[in-house]
């Protein structure tokens, strides 16, 4: 039998299936707002969503037009959508008040340059100020327009009673903490090993506004010889490839995944490593201003763009790597799917359901230490799959073997569907099979894929990329007027707005013990002991 086999027949004996009941997940997913002509807004933080420096599930990314949207860790999938419609539904309701709406789309609304995209703005306190000063350091690395750029994040954990019954199963003796953080690093290495079929799956950005690419060079082809729209015939997530979240500089920085150890050596060399390009830009200009937080490759983990993280929840004022190295691997963070246009949340049930299968999957099966070699190869099959992964021609690399993306889909689709079955048989539900099916179909036909559907709508409809996702922001945008909240749900989140401003108020009146730059040295001192 093989590893799979084994875990999975180990977890259909009695009701052992019901330890996966005990799965949390959680949805960050970002969002643009855009005034009534498409462009992006250059108004605050609306007042009415509180604080976003202290609101627990309404914040902003990169800039203050960037919305970032958090629910709590819930039991099942339905609740952390329906958290994530009613946050959609109380922000839109803000935003009609001022005339805006949300863009759905992943790639962002026409852009009038990185002048035209404002930073985001927390306050005056030390956290505040550096937050604000590493989105500085990150417009001037990499330009502000890819920091416009939305996405999904999938958070999920596991029970400890879960990794006790696996540790028991696997005669491992060991603290349970370091069992679930090995076992953590074994899922991530499959992922990423696989990734290229969640890309091809959910990818949704095959197309662009020129004004994305102003002065850039790039390689896209006019979609109807306006020039206004860019994309490629067959491309799945743009936002995954060379023009969105990656980085030369970030090329050479290459991150071990074989466990904790050589995940924060690998990774805190970016951290503590000068860059000269950055050392150009300098950390503070002639008048003192910070425009960045160092001259290190990364100012701070997050600048890392991985298409997975593993996670542990900090403590105030502490880094993720000395949280890790701490305590170890609490959750693992998918961070590499679009956001889907034609879904008022970007998501559905079916979309996390596949995605729970895939880690599951990725968890049970044998999952070997990478090298060198795979770690290139890996990124070589991502970069095809982004531009190409609808050819029927393309060939991905798998060891020294080429396969087709049907071919090798099909080889996991067993496996993937019998974990599916452990799901549906845990959460007394068919969405985990349904959706294996679903994505399937996608495989066997890639017109059915939401990359091929922007394409097909863009040409059957003569419209650009802005037009055809302005038109889907203003049909979401009339959905979630139609949808209501209880008296409750209005009042948490009409509460929670003052109640975090309020916290933001009394922290910034408190005295300062001591100076922004002594509060950036003691953060730093962290890697010294990890």
């Amino acid at each position: 039998m093989s590893i799979f086999e084994q875990r999975f027949s180990a977890l259909q004996q009695g009701d052992r299936y019901q330890l996966l009941r005990g799965i949390r997940r959680g949805i960050e997913k970002e969002s643009l707002r855009v005034t009534p002509d498409g462009s992006l807004a250059q108004t605050a933080h609306p007042a009415a969503l509180g604080s976003a420096l202290k609101h627990p599930n309404i914040t902003t990314d990169f800039s203050e037009a960037l919305l970032e949207f958090i629910t709590p860790a819930c039991n099942t999938m339905e609740e952390a959508l329906a958290w994530l419609q009613r946050i959609h539904v109380y922000t839109n309701s803000v935003l009609q008040q001022q005339n805006e709406k949300i863009w759905p789309a992943s790639m962002p609304c026409v852009l009038g340059g990185d002048n035209s995209i404002p930073l985001a703005q927390y306050g005056s306190t030390h956290t505040a100020r550096m937050k604000t000063a590493y989105r500085e350091g990150l417009g001037h690395r990499y330009g502000r327009s890819m920091q416009a750029i939305a996405g999904i994040h999938y958070n999920v954990s596991f029970s400890d009673a879960f990794w006790v019954f696996l540790q028991q199963q696997e005669g491992n003796n060991g603290a349970l903490q370091d069992f679930k953080t090995r076992r953590y690093f074994d899922l991530i290495r499959n992922f990423r090993r696989h990734l290229w079929l969640l890309l091809y799956l959910f990818g949704a950005s095959p197309a662009l506004c020129a004004s994305f690419v102003q002065e850039r060079q790039h390689h896209l082809a006019s979609f109807d010889g306006s020039g206004n729209s860019l994309h490629l015939p067959f491309a799945t997530s743009l936002r995954m490839g060379g023009l969105g979240y990656q980085s030369d500089a970030q090329a050479a920085l290459m991150v071990c995944y074989n466990g904790l150890p050589s995940y924060i050596q690998t990774l805190k060399k970016g951290l503590i490593t000068p860059y000269a390009p950055y050392e150009k830009i300098g950390v503070r200009d002639a008048d003192g201003h910070y425009r960045q937080l160092s001259t290190s490759l990364l100012q701070i983990e997050n600048e890392f763009y991985s298409t997975i993280r593993p996670k542990r929840v900090v403590r105030s004022g502490e880094t993720p790597i000395r949280a890790l190295h701490e305590r170890g691997v609490e959750y693992i963070e998918v961070r590499c799917l679009d956001l889907d246009p034609y879904l008022p949340l970007g998501m559905d049930v079916s979309t996390a359901a596949f995605i729970e299968v895939f880690l599951l999957w990725c968890l049970l099966s044998d999952s070997p230490l990478t090298d060198e070699e795979e770690y290139v190869q890996l990124a070589r099959n991502q970069a095809a799959v982004v531009e190409r992964g609808r050819d029927p021609s393309l060939l991905l690399e798998v060891g020294g073997e080429q396969r087709s993306v049907l071919q090798w889909a099909l080889q996991m689709q067993d496996e993937i569907s019998q974990s599916a079955q452990l799901l549906d048989h845990a959460y007394e539900t068919m969405h985990y099979s349904n959706s294996v099916d679903l994505q399937y179909q996608k495989l066997r036909d890639n017109q059915l894929t939401t990359s091929a559907r922007v394409l097909q709508d863009m040409r059957a409809s003569e419209k650009s990329f802005f037009q055809l996702t302005g038109e889907l922001a203003q049909q979401h945008a009339n959905y979630f007027s139609t949808q209501t909240l209880s008296e409750e749900q209005q009042n948490y989140f009409v509460d929670m707005a003052q109640a975090s401003s309020q916290q933001q108020s009394a922290a910034e009146a408190e005295p300062v013990a001591q100076s922004f730059e002594d509060y950036l040295a003691a953060y730093y001192a962290q890697y010294d002991g990890v």
